[in-house]
């Protein structure tokens, strides 16, 4: 559940879904047991988590945030990642 800004500098209580910006994000998790359909039992399937993040508004409006395996969701400042986006895009 939330319950604050995923900013670990930040304090702010999520308290309205208006206030700020919702993410939802796809996580890796450990790998499943793939049912034992063609005794496959050494077959591993990864596992689809979805989480949601929330950064409150002041937050919002100068970071976002991404996902790195191994490290997890971390925040990234917004004018980065509007950069790395037109890089792209163009």
């Amino acid at each position: 559940m939330l319950s604050k800004c995923s900013n670990p500098a930040c304090s702010a209580s999520f308290l309205y879904l208006h206030k700020g910006k919702l993410f939802r994000m796809e996580t890796s998790a450990a790998p499943e047991a793939r049912p034992d359909f063609a005794n496959d039992s050494d077959d591993k399937m990864p596992v689809r988590r979805l989480e949601y993040f929330w950064l409150c508004e002041e937050c919002a409006s100068q970071m976002t945030l991404a996902f790195e395996r191994g490290t997890g969701i971390t925040t990234r400042p917004l004018n980065r990642a509007r950069r790395a986006s037109a890089t792209l895009a163009g």
